[in-house]
């Protein structure tokens, strides 16, 4: 029995390529992929809005291309690098799950199936490549997942290096991001991780709200009604007013066009 993921149809793949701004590639070769990457980073948010708006989040492929393709929202690493993964297959890319765990400041990982990221093949004989539009503010090109020298990106330097027990760690300007387990995985198994941070009082997603996405000139992010924008490396920092500010910020620099404005729901609250 073919327990192989599904293609998902050719009007969804040209679907989801209009959403990120690309054309159809020729052929899945290593200079589509970085292409696709980033278009997809400067489109579609790294987000958590769902958690604090009582939406349920479904691990498979249709619900996930739903939200991020027709709804015209984001998500975080599961949703986001899971809908991705469906494009690639589109595409023709041989796409592999890995799981990771990220590290916090003080060092320590996360927790098992933490990250979702992807393993990536190219008909080009590059690579493989390790591709990621889910993990916030990273690389903005895929990283050579065999290369063990310093791979140069807009947003930083990075190296993959061999960590304990067959992994890798991926650093940005010498420091930890996160680890990777290189063994395959299926969407379901990221079931715990994703429930995890949907629910759990110690996830830094369920403690605060952020909506953010890369610029072709740095970043622009709002956490709750501070918008944060980044160009060319010169930070400024504003407080939003009244709803119909905050909205307009989530619409005009996200596409995010939400009914009412996201308020932080701690776990267990009613």
């Amino acid at each position: 029995m073919d327990t192989s993921p599904p293609v998902p149809p050719r009007e969804t793949v040209e679907a989801y390529l209009r959403r990120i701004g690309a054309a159809r590639p020729e052929r899945p070769d290593a200079g589509s992929l970085r292409e696709l990457q980033l278009r997809h980073l400067l489109s579609v948010p790294f987000e958590n809005l769902s958690i604090h708006l009582g939406e349920n989040m479904v691990l498979e492929d249709t619900p996930l291309l739903d939200k991020v393709v027709e709804a015209r929202r984001g998500g975080f690493c599961y949703e986001l690098n899971g809908a991705f993964a469906a494009l690639l297959r589109g595409l023709g890319f041989g796409v592999t799950l890995l799981q990771g765990r990220g590290f916090a400041k003080d060092g320590r990982l996360g927790i098992p199936y933490d990250h979702l990221t992807l393993r990536v093949e190219t008909w080009d004989g590059t690579g493989p490549w390790l591709a990621d539009v889910g993990f916030g503010d990273h690389s903005s090109h895929p990283l050579l997942l065999e290369e063990r020298g310093e791979q140069s990106d807009p947003a930083g330097a990075f190296r993959i290096v061999e960590a304990p027990e067959g992994d890798l760690d991926v650093l940005r300007d010498g420091k930890p991001q996160f680890r990777v387990d290189r063994r395959p995985r299926a969407l379901a198994d990221f079931e715990a991780g994703a429930w995890y941070h949907r629910t759990s009082p110690a996830s830094h997603f369920t403690q605060s709200l952020v909506c953010s996405r890369l610029t072709a000139e740095g970043r622009i992010t709002l956490t709750g009604r501070r918008l944060v924008t980044t160009v060319h490396g010169e930070r400024e920092e504003r407080q939003l007013g009244d709803d119909a500010e905050v909205l307009a910020a989530y619409r005009d620099h996200f596409g995010v066009v939400l009914d009412g404005v996201p308020e932080v729901r701690r776990p267990g609250a009613a």
